[in-house]
C-alpha cells in the first residue's frame, strides 16, 4: 500500500514498505513469544488449536517473503529480470499471506470467544458482541486493504507529482 499511497520517489517507496514490513515482522514474532510465554507460565499447553499452527505457519512463510524481498529488491538485489518475474509472485504470495492472516485473526477470536462462554459468558452478552463485531471489523479491513492493493496506482506526471 506504501506504493500506491505515498506520493514520494520510488526508492523512498521501497524502504518504507520494507521497514514496515520488518516491524510488522518483528511485533508478529514478539506476539508469538508472548503468547507462548503467557501459556507457559499458565500452564497451558502449546501449540493445541489451529489458531497457533497456522500462527507458526503465517510468521514462517511471513519472515520467508520478507527475506526473499530484501535480497532480491533490496539488497543486494538481484537482475533487472529476476526482479521483473518475481515481482508478480511477490505480490501475489504477499497478498495471499495476507490473507491468511486475517482469517487466522478472526480464528482466533473465535477461540477466545469458545473459551469465554465455556466459562460462563452470555452467548448474546456485550462480550460476545463486542468480540464478533471486532471480528467483523477486521474482515472488512482485510478486504480493504486487498481491494488497495489490487487496485491501479495513481498515475504520476513527468514531474513525480501525483494527486493524492
Amino acid at each position: 500500500m506504501s506504493y500506491k499511497s505515498l506520493p514520494l520517489r520510488k526508492e523512498v517507496k521501497k524502504v518504507i514498505h520494507l521497514v514496515l514490513h520488518a516491524i510488522a515482522l518483528i511485533l508478529g514474532i514478539i506476539g508469538i513469544y508472548a503468547a507462548f510465554k503467557y501459556h507457559n507460565e499458565s500452564s497451558i499447553v502449546n501449540l493445541y488449536s489451529l489458531h497457533s499452527w497456522l500462527g507458526i505457519v503465517l510468521i514462517a512463510l511471513y519472515g520467508i517473503q520478507w527475506i526473499y524481498g530484501f535480497l532480491v529488491f533490496f539488497f543486494p538485489g538481484g537482475t533487472l529480470g529476476l526482479r521483473s518475474a518475481s515481482l508478480p509472485w511477490h505480490v501475489l504470495f504477499g497478498l495471499l499471506v495476507y490473507v491468511l492472516v486475517v482469517g487466522n485473526a478472526v480464528l482466533g477470536y473465535l477461540e477466545k470467544l469458545t473459551f469465554l462462554e465455556n466459562s460462563g459468558l452470555a452467548k448474546y452478552g456485550a462480550e460476545a458482541l463486542l468480540v464478533n463485531f471486532t471480528a467483523i471489523v477486521t474482515i472488512l479491513y482485510g478486504v480493504f486493504v486487498v481491494m488497495t492493493a489490487l487496485s491501479p496506482p495513481p498515475v504520476e506526471d513527468d514531474d513525480g507529482y501525483s494527486a493524492i
